[in-house]
């Protein structure tokens, strides 16, 4: 059965990966097609860095997820933080309504945002409403429920007394809410930036429908490409984002092995402290 399991494991990491396998091996091909390695070169990646329109709007991409997942970050962790002191009735009910953005489609959260932003411009009498405003609105409305769902664990696992103990050796609130609960949840906050970057990234479907002519994302330009036969440089081009977003998930997936193992070797002494 053991077996079994590891192949059809195997499988499926094949299958999920071998597409990017491919683009990254065609980027570094000197032809055109795809289906055909024609030598090996930089020139792929060269031509990417010379292009002076591609880099300008990956620019306005990392700008909108910098921004996005800061201000995500912290709105997403004093609501997580709101949502715990609630009673279960309302934590219930509040955990329900912060999954629905995850699970609605993102053509819906996208129009939505869209009919939003253009009934608020017509009040308000703005022409060209959609810009950079509209696409960090948009971005931190999506990104708000993956701050809190890593954050909220963390805060669960957090020992209560300890924040207690802090305000009976003298902290303020606020001072043991820095010193204390901060430090705690730090791991659940991290991870909650780093999902927030990567989604704001590569987000297409939502961003085009809330971007203007003024303030254009790298995803938007792509899907422009994509209407005609795409050049090698995109290869390189995403090939390179696989491998940040990539070197991302590893940081996670690193950040939370390292608090697991803190948790594990500070359990002892924290139950002698309860004892």
């Amino acid at each position: 059965m053991r077996k079994v399991s590891k192949i059809v494991t195997v499988v499926i990491f094949i299958f999920l990966y071998l597409p990017m396998i491919v683009l990254a091996v065609a980027s570094f091909s000197k032809g055109s097609d795809i289906a055909v390695f024609r030598g090996f070169t930089f020139g792929q990646y060269k031509a990417l860095f010379d292009d002076h329109v591609l880099l300008p709007l990956l620019l306005n991409s990392i700008i909108v997820a910098l921004a996005s997942s800061l201000l995500s970050t912290i709105l997403g962790t004093a609501a997580a933080m709101g949502i715990h002191r609630m009673g279960k009735r309302a934590r219930r009910l509040a955990m329900g309504v912060t999954n629905i953005p995850l699970t609605n489609p993102e053509i819906v959260t996208g129009v939505s945002l869209a009919l939003l932003f253009a009934f608020i411009g017509s009040m308000l009498k703005i022409k060209n409403v959609l810009g950079l405003v509209t696409l960090l609105i948009a971005h931190i409305t999506f990104n708000l429920p993956y701050v809190i769902l890593s954050v909220m664990p963390k805060l669960r696992q957090m020992d209560p007394n300890l924040t207690e103990a802090a305000l009976d050796l003298g902290c303020t609130p606020i001072q043991a809410f820095f010193k204390v609960v901060i430090h705690e949840i730090m791991p659940g906050i991290i991870s909650g930036a780093l999902m927030a970057f990567t989604m704001s990234l590569d987000d297409f479907v939502i961003s085009y429908f809330v971007y203007g002519p003024t303030f254009v994302t790298l995803p938007v330009e792509i899907y422009n490409y994509t209407k005609k036969p795409l050049h090698p440089k995109i290869y390189a081009l995403f090939t390179l984002l696989f491998i940040v977003i990539l070197l991302i998930m590893v940081l996670m997936n690193v950040l939370q092995a390292k608090d697991d193992k803190r948790r594990l070797r500070n359990a002892p002494i924290r139950k002698k402290v309860r004892q």
